[in-house]
């Protein structure tokens, strides 16, 4: 592990490996608001790892070991900010950035606005801005200030999972102990209270390199097609993969389908 400190109150983790080859790449992990550097180090890091090619994950400001000061307002500018700093520090070969949901756009911002980026796969990603979007993302805040993450998975799970992880993990679910209301001042609080106001206006034209767009079909809250199509056919260099297994949290439903696809991800930016 090491840490990239910012300044004396507000450091980013990370964990990072060299790829091993010079036609090899750099996977650059953007997590989503809910996430950590497990998410990526559980299910497909190792594979990934094995085939030779180096590695970026790291946790937001907000996320587990990265502390942020007192008053900061995890909010877009600082999240795309935080990353194109580190990545500079880092300076990662051949950086394949990807990013699960919100992170996705994160990535993207990151990209157009100056970080080195040779490819970008999107994972639940795609959405347009509007009504339904903005009355999500203030009922999932509502949830967390009423019943923490506890009641967002209870509530959220069969929704965004698949029915494979609704079956196995139903029972740890809807418990019988009270919920707990998120605490106001936590890192978990600050991403989804601020994330409200992530601008998904995005100029998807600039992406001229590699862009990869993976979409579970299982998930029943941000997936749109007609608005995936739509943004989809903006994007001058893509391809696109439909999983039919899987809801919104890709990396956890089904692991070895995406290491083999950001495996041929790796192939299309390297032309091997």
């Amino acid at each position: 592990m090491a840490v990239y400190e910012i300044d004396a109150g507000n450091k980013l983790y990370y964990e990072h490996t060299e790829p091993t080859a010079d036609n090899k790449v750099t996977f650059v992990f953007f997590n989503p608001l809910t996430g950590d550097t497990g998410l990526w180090k559980n299910s497909v890091a190792k594979s990934l790892a094995d085939a030779g090619h180096g590695l970026l994950v790291y946790n937001m400001r907000g996320q587990p070991d990265s502390p942020f000061s007192d008053g900061t307002a995890l909010d877009q500018a600082l999240i795309v900010d935080d990353a194109k700093s580190l990545l500079e520090f880092v300076a990662p070969p051949k950086p394949v950035f990807v990013g699960l949901s919100i992170g996705g756009i994160y990535a993207a911002w990151a990209a157009v606005e100056g970080a080195e980026c040779a490819g970008l796969v999107f994972l639940n990603t795609l959405r347009r801005d509007g009504p339904r979007l903005k009355w999500i993302n203030d009922t999932v805040v509502r949830l967390a200030q009423t019943g923490g993450g506890e009641l967002l998975r209870d509530v959220m799970s069969p929704l965004i999972m698949n029915e494979d992880w609704q079956a196995a993990n139903r029972g740890n679910c809807l418990t019988d102990d009270p919920y707990t209301p998120m605490p106001r001042d936590s890192g978990a609080f600050n991403l989804l209270s601020n994330a409200r106001d992530t601008n998904w206006d995005f100029p998807y034209e600039r992406l001229t390199v590699p862009t990869l767009v993976v979409t579970g079909i299982q998930d029943r809250v941000f997936r749109d097609p007609v608005d995936i199509d739509t943004i989809y056919a903006r994007l001058p260099n893509a391809r696109r993969v439909e999983l039919q297994n899987a809801g919104h949290m890709i990396p956890v439903e089904q692991p070895q389908v995406l290491t083999d696809t950001l495996l041929d991800m790796a192939g299309w930016v390297t032309g091997s």
